[in-house]
């Protein structure tokens, strides 16, 4: 009796080791298929509204609003889209998402914007960002706009540079009416830099630094008709 429980026990264990070692695919499947690989999304490149111009399409709302709508080519490996918009008066931003390539978006009127579009693609955290764009959206009985913000060139915002006892700041300015007459730069160890560098129409000045320190700048665009801007305070540090 105990023979016969060893043998059947034994019998039993074959027949699950080959059950087991039996699993074949099917005809034509993988015996080991590789999960699917998800491609990154690659940036989109924007349309409209076009950089450094007057936006004058769109749909008046009332005197302070009109709605938008962005535009951009559809990017490869994209699911869905981000828009990022700042309002350059108010320094304030928003995200409004899409699935097409195309966004209608609510602005303020007769106010500076700055955009980008953020491709994403499902299954994966990683991203790809369209270029920076600026534009004005087109104010009731506006005749001339103050000029954009400036952007810093060199050095950008963050950065760490060689004590050379000196140091060439440069930025790049631009306007929709193409009137801005000079620069005034600000310039300092002071988190909000008061002390002016000089006026100049170039887009290049020079400073003068100090090893250890962390140096504040900003850049005062101004037009022929007396508007002006002020670009945001970028800051380096000098090694």
């Amino acid at each position: 009796m105990k023979l016969n429980y060893i043998i059947g026990l034994f019998v039993l264990s074959i027949v699950l080791s080959c059950s087991k070692g039996d699993s074949k695919p099917a005809p034509g499947q993988d015996p080991d298929p590789e999960p699917d690989s998800i491609l990154d999304p690659l940036a989109a490149t924007l349309v409209f509204p076009a950089n450094n111009t007057e936006c004058n399409e769109g749909t008046v709302q009332d005197d302070t609003q009109s709605s938008v709508t962005f535009q951009w080519v559809a990017s490869q490996n994209t699911d869905t889209y981000e828009v990022n918009l700042r309002n350059l008066d108010a320094n304030t931003s928003t995200k409004t998402n899409a699935s097409t390539n195309e966004a209608v978006i609510t602005l303020l009127r007769g106010v500076p914007y700055e955009w980008f579009v953020v491709s994403k693609a499902t299954g994966t955290i990683i991203t790809a960002t369209s270029a920076t764009w600026k534009f004005y959206n087109q104010g009731p009985g506006v005749e001339n706009y103050a000029p954009f913000p400036a952007d810093a060139v060199n050095p950008l915002r963050g950065t760490s540079v060689a004590n050379t006892g000196t140091i060439v700041l440069e930025w790049m300015g631009s306007d929709v009416d193409d009137d801005i007459v000079d620069y005034e730069i600000r310039f300092g160890t002071d988190a909000v830099p008061a002390t002016s560098l000089g006026t100049t129409t170039s887009t290049t000045i020079e400073a003068t630094i100090v090893s250890g320190q962390v140096y504040y700048w900003r850049v005062i665009t101004n037009d022929s008709q007396g508007n002006t801007s002020q670009s945001g305070i970028f800051d380096f540090r000098v090694n």
